[in-house]
């Protein structure tokens, strides 16, 4: 899995150095130990890549436009949006933004002149607009409060700039610095970045597109997410059923985390992003109230598993050419809505995949060969696409139909998903031996053979 992958890797680094492992091997396996971790196998080249252009220079810096783009397939940055930091080279200082703004302006008391910097901190942290802030101080793909799309989800939308003005910089190629120490909130962590690095200088199309300019110099740099990095547990679990087992296999216990027993106290802390709520406690909400907001705990009743999103995978029906999947997604957070929420599953049927009722439906194709075995599923705008705190309303659902290929069986656990993500974040699933079982002994059969049956069996009574 995603979360054990860099461990094989720090292994190699942790023998003795006397190991008859060559040390260029043992050096590489330290690399590893990080990259590895950043490495989606459904999302191969997945990433948020950040470019800055100089469009022109200024009396003692640069004015440069910052675009940010969002090419991971399916995850993305929620409100309260993203959060952009750096350190500065030498002494910069930002005099204006237009489509963002620094959280703090720092100590401007050395600056000279009438005129107030936007911004003197030497590592500036940089957020986004809000929406409905006047237009003078906007910029295309600006003012979304940081919300950043998934690719695959939303293209349109997975993309977001801001303009800044530098001062005591140098206005060349050649007295530029590069900032340094990149970071990325989204708005948590779990992001890593590259150096800065300068590359080829963008090209721009004028409207007619009849012309072609060129920026001044750009660089850019890569933040890629890490899910082990960004939670000490995983966010979400997987329970199953089938039409033809009474038994719901339950998600795994102490799969996000471990309730705490034997607590007198309303709320018990078990991570550092979690609280439990009694379910006996009288007035809940009082215990909720004090811990809320987008970077709150999450607040949920205590549970075997103790996970904030369970996702439940019913196999409802069985056709004679098709079988009917109905999905359950329930937010147990007491007190966080999901925008934008997204699903990923990996089932080799979904090659065969038909319709999907109540959500919508992209294929993804991470290698880009013909094997179509993972798809994405998001709500439906206005319908949907919110998944709301726990509660009555707190869970979407759809069903969804697969045509049968000669693969199709409901033995072995056939049926079910092999992978769950929520969110692009890794669902812990029941064990293989864990599955919903046939009936012992038997088999089901599919409707046409059932309706051949009964006709063969009306014809020998009508002979006979």
């Amino acid at each position: 899995t995603s979360a054990t992958e860099p461990l094989v890797s720090c292994l190699f680094s942790s023998l003795p150095l006397h190991s008859s492992l060559p040390l260029l091997l043992r050096l590489l396996s330290l690399c590893l130990c990080v990259s590895l971790s950043a490495f989606d196998s459904l999302d191969p080249t997945g990433n948020i890549t950040i470019k800055w252009d100089v469009m022109s220079w200024t009396g003692d810096g640069y004015e440069a436009t910052v675009t940010m783009y969002n090419w991971q397939l399916y995850r993305h940055i929620d409100s309260p949006g993203w959060v952009l930091g750096w350190s500065w080279a030498k002494k910069e200082i930002i005099w204006n933004m237009v489509g963002a703004q620094a959280t703090e302006q720092g100590d401007c008391s050395k600056v000279t002149g009438g005129t107030i910097p936007h911004c003197c901190a030497p590592t500036p942290q940089i957020v986004d607009l809000l929406p409905g802030v006047p237009y003078s101080a906007q910029t295309a793909n600006c003012c979304r409060g940081g919300v950043l799309s998934a690719f695959a989800q939303d293209p349109a939308n997975a993309v977001s700039s801001f303009i800044i003005t530098v001062g005591r910089s140098g206005n060349t190629n050649t007295s530029v610095v590069i900032p340094k120490n990149f970071t990325l909130a989204g708005p948590g962590p779990g992001y890593s970045c590259s150096p800065a690095v300068v590359v080829p200088k963008t090209k721009f199309l004028s409207p007619d597109k009849r012309r072609t300019t060129l920026a001044l110099m750009t660089w850019n740099l890569t933040c890629s997410y890490s899910q082990p990095q960004a939670q000490k547990a995983p966010s979400c679990c997987v329970s199953f059923s089938a039409f033809y087992n009474s038994t719901i296999i339950p998600c795994p216990t102490c799969a996000c985390d471990c309730p705490t027993n034997g607590t007198s106290s309303a709320v018990a802390s078990l991570t550092t992003n979690q609280l439990c709520i009694d379910r006996n406690d009288p007035q809940p909400l009082l215990a909720t109230s004090k811990n809320t907001g987008p970077l709150a705990p999450d607040m949920l009743f205590c549970t075997q598993d103790m996970c904030p999103v369970k996702i439940h995978w019913h196999i409802k029906l069985n056709y004679q050419d098709y079988w009917r999947v109905k999905i359950t997604i329930t937010n147990r957070d007491l007190s966080r809505n999901y925008t934008l929420w997204n699903m990923v599953a990996q089932h080799p049927n979904f090659e065969n995949f038909t319709e999907a009722f109540s959500f919508s439906y992209k294929a993804l194709n991470p290698y880009g060969d013909s094997s179509n075995n993972t798809a994405l599923f998001w709500g439906v705008k206005y319908y949907n696409d919110m998944l709301m705190q726990g509660g009555p309303d707190g869970n979407v659902q759809s069903e969804i139909l697969f045509r049968k290929d000669s693969s199709f069986t409901l033995a072995n656990g056939w049926a079910f998903p092999h992978k769950i993500l929520f969110n692009g974040d890794e669902c812990v699933l029941p064990g293989p031996d864990q599955y919903p079982s046939l009936p012992s002994g038997t088999t089901i059969p599919r409707v046409g053979v059932l309706m051949v049956l009964l006709l063969v069996m009306f014809a020998l009574a009508a002979l006979l």
